[in-house]
């Protein structure tokens, strides 16, 4: 069995995928024959088809930097968090 590389889909590539896919099993085409083309597992396609369904391109770009926006916003949020705790322990300390 020939091991292969892992290959990262961008969200728009995806929605094409997936867009692909609908059009071959439109077609009559099965499942399996259907990710062999596409050159995904079945698994990666039902993942797909979970998380990006219904969007268009667009959507799933926006999609993408709004979850990484809220990443970035958690952080901030903890190391503000973080930094108010050790001000009340100074401020425990002064007095």
């Amino acid at each position: 069995m020939i091991m292969t590389t892992r290959k990262r889909h961008t969200p728009e590539q995806v929605v094409r995928k997936l867009a692909q896919a609908d059009r071959m099993l439109g077609e009559g085409k099965d499942v399996a024959d259907v990710c062999r083309e596409l050159g995904v597992a079945e698994q990666t396609y039902y993942r797909w088809r979970n998380q990006f369904g219904g969007l268009k391109a667009d959507d799933a770009k926006r999609l993408k930097e709004l979850e990484r926006e809220n990443a970035t916003l958690k952080r901030l949020l903890a190391d503000a968090e973080l930094q108010k705790a050790a001000l009340r322990e100074i401020a425990k300390g002064e007095f």
